[in-house]
């Protein structure tokens, strides 16, 4: 890490209004972390950034408002983090979106739209936080993947399509990014409990003939550890892969979703 961030660390979340991306947030800034609260949606971004700079005691917290579908917005979010704060120690790229369909049902402009998403913002998110972390010698880009990067899943496909290749990025990146002082890798959730997954709970209920809450109850009855996910157990994760303790860690997309895909 450069030396700047061994006094100041900064972290950017993308995808941070709500769900696992506010869960990011919080732990980071309660690892000491000033944290850069991204999202399209800002007025959501800026309640974040008060949650946090009223209960974490963290240095800092600033909300920018941003579509990691575009390339300039995710330049120019790395580039007022870095007026603002001085540095990027760590960058998680949490934004992303999903779609249930069946394969034959699928319109090009929803395959445009979560690749850009999905796809296209995780790699844009690569090439600006690794383009700051080569200038400081060395970064931890964190990457949103999924369970669905290890196992495609039905009426998922478009979804386990993107989430495979955060997987491929999140390998290639780490070689690449390696002589640089840069490690790259990827969370990999279950079943969490947010808005997400109450959107797939309702697209999925006709397929599966079940009423609300059939589909999100079927899959967690699939989980060893007998529960659903939070996003807190998400947050615990990331919070390990943006310490020192992961230091010796690059290229791994991991699983973490209470026994439910092994791998």
């Amino acid at each position: 890490m450069n030396e700047m961030s061994e006094t100041k660390r900064v972290a950017i979340v993308t995808g941070a209004e709500s769900g696992i991306g506010r869960g990011i947030a919080h732990r980071l800034a309660k690892d000491g972390f000033t944290v850069v609260v991204n999202d399209v949606n800002i007025d959501k971004a800026k309640e974040v950034e008060q949650e946090i700079l009223q209960t974490s005691g963290t240095h800092m917290a600033m909300a920018v408002q941003g579509d990691v579908s575009k390339r300039e917005d995710v330049f120019s979010l790395v580039e007022q983090t870095v007026k603002a704060f001085g540095c990027v120690d760590v960058y998680v790229s949490n934004a992303g979106i999903a779609q249930v369909n069946p394969i034959f049902d699928i319109t090009p402009e929803e395959l445009e739209k979560i690749f850009s998403i999905n796809v296209f913002g995780t790699v844009y998110g690569l090439q600006a936080a690794g383009e700051q972390m080569k200038k400081q010698g060395g970064g931890k880009i964190i990457n949103a993947a999924s369970i669905a990067a290890h196992k495609g899943a039905s009426l998922l496909s478009a979804y386990s399509a993107t989430k495979f290749a955060i997987r491929g990025l999140t390998q290639s990146a780490a070689q690449e990014f390696a002589p640089y002082g840069i490690t790259v890798n990827a969370y990999c959730p279950g079943i969490v409990g947010t808005d997400m997954w109450d959107y797939l709970d309702e697209k999925l209920a006709p397929y599966m003939k079940v009423d609300k809450g059939g589909a999100f109850k079927a899959f967690v009855d699939g989980i060893a550890l007998g529960r659903s996910e939070t996003p807190e157990d998400v947050a615990s994760f990331v919070s390990y892969l943006a310490s020192s303790d992961s230091d010796y860690m690059t290229g791994q997309s991991v699983i973490i979703d209470g026994g439910m895909t092994y791998s």
